[in-house]
């Protein structure tokens, strides 16, 4: 149950209040994206919500691009909202600039674009196998065995975690995205902390070629990272490799079960599949990023007042009908497929060449072995609503020669 602010603060317009519930609105169906649109397509570009403790939305391409360039208004050192005490501290996520800048530097030569690259054939090996495990059967959850296992398996092997924790780690991650108060947030951070408390002490003693081993190891402005620096970083990079790639990807394929020509067409040529990813991407954003006001700023007829807590619905960017036509269909030939659903500015995802990759590389894989399928019809997917988004399952079916 969202929780009601006790008044709408007296520097939000009556016309600026628009009551929606991000964690649990029940306009939202299992065509999350697409409802959410909908729900809130006669609302204002930028308004105030009085539910979860009260807090500003913003839904248009521009204004969030704006929002997010601007750290010396809306800050990232908070990201939760309703605001909890104490709240955790993300790095680089959480450090505005220029205080996040070395931090990007540690982690870029991980996942720049030549990196990935490398990582291509080890990748490519993964997803098989993954599709090989399942094609055979002909129907699967794919949430779970695969979109879950791929991206998932990928981050675990970068970071140097057990393959086999795989399903229990993803269950961690979902639990923090769930959480709404401080104890739920401290139970989960608990939980994430003592894994890689446990792996850090092994790592200081057998280094591999991991990312723990390298933030252990490397040079950070003339000397180490500390162990907190490290746990935070650990941390961030848990939650976003544990839950967006593939909650991006299980929508996405969740649009093409029910597009058999697509996938026909994907399957006789996959040099398609960057800009089918690239669509996907556009159309089915699963992040918001929170913002604290931490100055009073005024713009485009808002008051924002310092400690205003402002959501970026970042997956709105991508479906802006005042910057893309028809934003509601999904068309991998058209021209623009502008988006910000990696963000923008000094927090753009360090992530999103290694995004892109994984998701075309999974959907080649898998219409090599699966060049035709479907939802099972009837059945219910579930989602996972907040400042990040989730299917929570896409049972599919397809016919075995």
């Amino acid at each position: 149950m969202a929780s009601l602010a006790h008044t709408i603060p007296p520097h939000v317009k009556p016309e600026q209040v628009f009551e929606f519930d991000i964690y649990a609105d029940p306009r939202i169906s299992d065509d999350v994206q697409g409802s959410y649109a909908e729900a809130l397509r006669h609302a204002p570009d930028i308004f105030w919500s009085p539910l979860n403790g009260g807090h500003w939305l913003v839904q248009r391409h521009d204004l969030i691009a704006e929002v997010v360039k601007n750290p010396a208004v809306f800050s990232a050192r908070e990201m939760q909202i309703p605001r909890v005490k104490n709240p955790p501290l993300f790095i680089p996520l959480n450090l505005d600039p220029p205080g996040n800048v070395p931090y990007r530097h540690v982690l870029m030569p991980k996942f720049s674009p030549r990196a990935v690259a490398e990582m291509e054939g080890k990748m490519r090996a993964m997803a098989a196998e993954i599709v090989a495990d399942v094609a055979d059967a002909g129907t699967c959850d794919f949430v779970h065995d695969v979109a879950a296992r791929f991206p998932v398996s990928v981050f675990m092997e970068v970071m140097g975690l057990p393959l086999e924790k795989l399903h229990e780690f993803r269950a961690i991650a979902d639990g923090f995205f769930k959480a709404h108060t401080n104890e739920e947030y401290q139970a989960a951070s608990q939980q994430i902390a003592a894994i890689f408390h446990e792996l850090i002490d092994f790592r200081r003693k057998a280094p591999g070629e991991d990312l723990i081993s390298h933030f252990i190891t490397v040079d950070f402005e003339g000397r180490k990272l500390s162990l907190e620096e490290i746990m935070a970083m650990c941390t961030v990079l848990f939650l976003g490799g544990m839950d967006t790639v593939t909650n991006v990807t299980a929508f996405t394929f969740q649009q093409l079960a029910d597009d058999p020509a697509l996938q026909s067409r994907l399957a006789a040529d996959p040099a398609l599949l960057p800009q089918f990813a690239e669509e996907g991407l556009r159309m089915f954003g699963v992040i918001g990023t929170p913002r604290l006001v931490v100055q009073d700023f005024d713009a485009h007829g808002i008051a924002f007042r310092k400690g205003d807590m402002v959501l970026n619905a970042l997956w709105q960017s991508g479906r802006d009908p005042t910057r893309i036509a028809n934003p509601d269909r999904f068309d991998i030939d058209r021209k623009d497929m502008a988006h910000l659903n990696f963000s923008t500015g000094p927090h753009l995802c360090l992530g999103h060449a290694l995004a892109r990759a994984e998701m075309r590389i999974l959907a080649e894989e898998w219409l090599k072995r699966v060049p035709s399928f479907r939802a099972i019809p009837g059945a219910h997917h579930g989602f996972r609503m907040g400042t990040v988004i989730a299917l929570k399952s896409l049972p599919l079916q397809w016919d075995i020669a």
